[in-house]
């Protein structure tokens, strides 16, 4: 008998994770292809609106999911959005802190890092409080940009996504609760913050440089993100998985 894809990714029935910056881009990927596995997700993203827009998405096809507003560099914030998620869906066994700022905005290199790596801290620890987390698994979405390259259109970018890199190892090691932690680094991926650089002259260079010659759709990212999170890499653990389409084999 042929095995779903559900099968063979091994989430229990009753599976709960939290995506952060879920609203658009990767996390809102991540969101739908946890949602077609059967897990209930908790969308959460600085932009309540579009989470609570995202989370009816999903219910209308039949999956158990919750929007919340929650900036996650908020102690406050973080403490109830995770006591809601608790409450309304059940004990969360997995999560993947997606949320971080553009890189092509204005922000300093403080609030880069604070929003970039430290969000991830805080929402992991709020997340390992509750006894649903004991032997999860997490994921932290890093990028090629610092993880793996020196790039980044601005300097706490590769900063705050190679520090991201050194926490997922600091959690593998030492598996608080018993978790698993490994991080996904996207290379290119064709988001609503990417649609000006993809325009640019330095944007065609970069795909030319790709051996696929194109970009990656945020579905093609959270299916990694899928698999890392899930029991099927239950073995897997302290990663670093680049879904670049080979760049930096190339660099």
């Amino acid at each position: 008998m042929a095995l779903s894809q559900r099968d063979f990714l091994g989430f229990p029935g009753d599976a709960v994770v939290i995506v952060t910056g879920a609203a658009h881009g990767i996390g809102q990927a991540v969101a739908r292809a946890a949602a077609r596995q059967g897990l209930a997700v908790a969308v959460w993203d600085l932009d309540g609106d579009a989470a609570a827009a995202l989370a009816t998405e999903l219910r209308n096809t039949g999956a158990s999911t919750l929007g919340l507003a929650v900036d996650v560099t908020d102690d406050g914030q973080v403490a109830a959005g995770m006591q809601r998620t608790v409450a309304e869906l059940g004990a969360v066994g997995f999560l993947v802190n997606n949320a971080s700022p553009s890189s092509y905005g204005d922000t300093t290199f403080a609030d880069g890092l604070l929003g970039g790596v430290d969000s991830a801290r805080r929402v992991t620890e709020a997340w390992l409080s509750h006894d649903g987390a004991r032997d999860g698994s997490l994921v932290n979405v890093s990028s090629v940009a610092g993880a793996l390259t020196g790039g980044g259109a601005a300097d706490w970018y590769p900063t705050a996504k190679a520090g991201l890199v050194g926490y997922t190892r600091y959690l593998a090691v030492h598996r608080p609760q018993g978790i698993r932690a490994n991080a996904v680094a996207p290379g290119f991926t064709r988001t609503r913050r990417t649609v000006d650089l993809f325009a640019s002259e330095a944007g065609r260079a970069n795909l030319e440089r790709n051996p696929l010659r194109r970009a990656a759709e945020p579905a093609e990212i959270a299916a990694p993100i899928l698999f890392a999170l899930s029991p099927a890499a239950s073995y897997v653990n302290g990663v670093l998985l680049p879904v670049d389409g080979g760049t930096v084999v190339v660099l």
